[in-house]
């Protein structure tokens, strides 16, 4: 076969996949993870369902193709936001970093469920989920990182009985920052998207009215308890 019809076969390819992602996640928005059916998918686009399985083998092929999607979207939406800060000192590239993820996950709700919402009964994430996964953690412990090897952090509290923990996930996520700092990095991370899905799940209605106000002010904090110093 030329390299011309290769070329040709491999964007109609990456066509096809394109648009049975698109409807995927239309049937998400509509009816949630839970209901994902590739027969539907296939009727909606006027294919067999034979047809489609030579692209994603089952559900879970093409729903963990729809979590990568959405992980590396927002991953790409804080490393953008970020470069622009990149020279700023490190509570505002914190601040950066955590208002492009609310604001991601405000323009992409269905999505921002898919990955942080309930769970998909019957699915399990495979570890190729991973490296998307963890675009925006290793954006934030860089942070603290630069600003370790830099202005300084300020170690916070560590209870005696959580340092073995600690030390361990330290040794697992970031050998070169003191136990202290990654255990309030963790705790970050988990409060980051706590109020990112309090705010898009409607937690917050009738409570919080200045969300983006409330939002900056709640993720400056974040940034103090890891030790960052404006």
């Amino acid at each position: 076969m030329s390299s011309t019809a290769q070329g040709a076969r491999a964007r109609a390819r990456m066509e096809v996949t394109a648009a049975i992602k698109d409807e995927a996640r239309r049937q998400l928005a509509a009816e949630g993870a839970a209901k994902l059916s590739l027969r539907a998918v296939a009727r909606e686009l006027g294919m067999v369902s034979s047809a489609l399985y030579r692209y994603f083998p089952s559900r879970d092929d093409l729903l963990t193709a729809l979590i990568i999607d959405a992980y590396d979207s927002l991953g790409e939406a804080a490393e953008a936001a970020h470069r622009d800060v990149a020279d700023a000192g490190p509570v505002r590239r914190w601040t950066t970093v955590c208002e492009a993820v609310r604001g991601w996950a405000l323009a992409h709700p269905h999505e921002y469920a898919l990955i942080y919402g309930s769970p998909v009964p019957g699915y399990t994430a495979p570890d190729t989920t991973v490296p998307a996964a963890s675009r925006v953690g290793l954006l934030l412990i860089g942070i603290a990182r630069d600003a370790h090897e830099g202005p300084g952090l300020t170690e916070p509290p560590l209870p005696a009985d959580l340092r073995p923990e600690a030390e361990r996930m330290a040794a697992d996520l970031a050998p070169d920052l003191p136990p202290e700092t990654v255990t309030a990095l963790v705790a970050a991370w988990a409060q980051l998207y706590g109020l990112v899905g309090f705010e898009l799940f409607g937690q917050f209605n009738r409570i919080v009215e200045d969300r983006e106000a409330f939002f900056r002010h709640a993720v400056g904090q974040l940034a103090h308890g890891v030790g960052l110093v404006a």
